[in-house]
């Protein structure tokens, strides 16, 4: 018995292994053609996505909204979380991603659309009422008016209280601190 349990761990230690080494290579292979769209070499470690999610009020009304969520790091953190599907709506530029993430997780809402043209691409995607904004966008292959625009449009959709949660990985000055008036 303890013989077939340990050998059902490593089996799944395995397929887990083998699943990340597979969107590891899709990320980089996507970055090496579409570095500015894609913005990172490989997926959110655990442990950063986790830490986003966490971040995320699973009793808030509205739909999460998930900008760039590449191969789904961030998204299996929410669902992990306790975010059911039908309530995140992930926002993807790229049309590979987009349809990764439709079979990687099934009932969820996901948007081939410009995240930096939120409010247009919320509307199209139906969403109404914004519990949440978590984002994975490359921010710094922007132009500052083009990331201002953004933050703008979603802090107008999000309640008092409510976060815009951001990860960037750059070598430059962080994004400046926005308050609304």
């Amino acid at each position: 018995m303890f013989v077939h349990r340990l050998r059902d761990e490593a089996i799944a230690e395995a397929r887990r292994v083998r699943g990340q080494c597979s969107e590891d290579l899709k990320f980089l292979k996507t970055w090496a053609t579409k570095p500015l769209t894609t913005g990172a070499v490989s997926p959110s470690g655990r442990w950063l996505a986790r830490a986003m999610a966490a971040a995320v009020d699973v009793a808030w009304d509205g739909t999460v909204v998930e900008l760039g969520p590449g191969t789904g790091a961030v998204t299996a953190a929410l669902l992990e979380h306790g975010v059911v599907p039908e309530r995140i709506a992930a926002v993807e530029y790229n049309p590979d991603f987009a349809d990764h993430i439709r079979v990687r997780f099934p009932g969820l809402r996901v948007t081939v659309g410009d995240a930096y043209e939120f409010a247009d691409t919320l509307r199209y995607a139906g969403v109404t009422k914004v519990a949440a904004v978590v984002s994975s966008l490359p921010l710094f292959t922007q132009p500052p008016a083009r990331r201002r625009h953004l933050l703008e449009q979603a802090m107008d959709v999000l309640e008092p209280g409510r976060p815009f949660i951001q990860f960037s990985y750059a070598l430059v000055p962080r994004v400046w601190i926005y308050r609304k008036a």
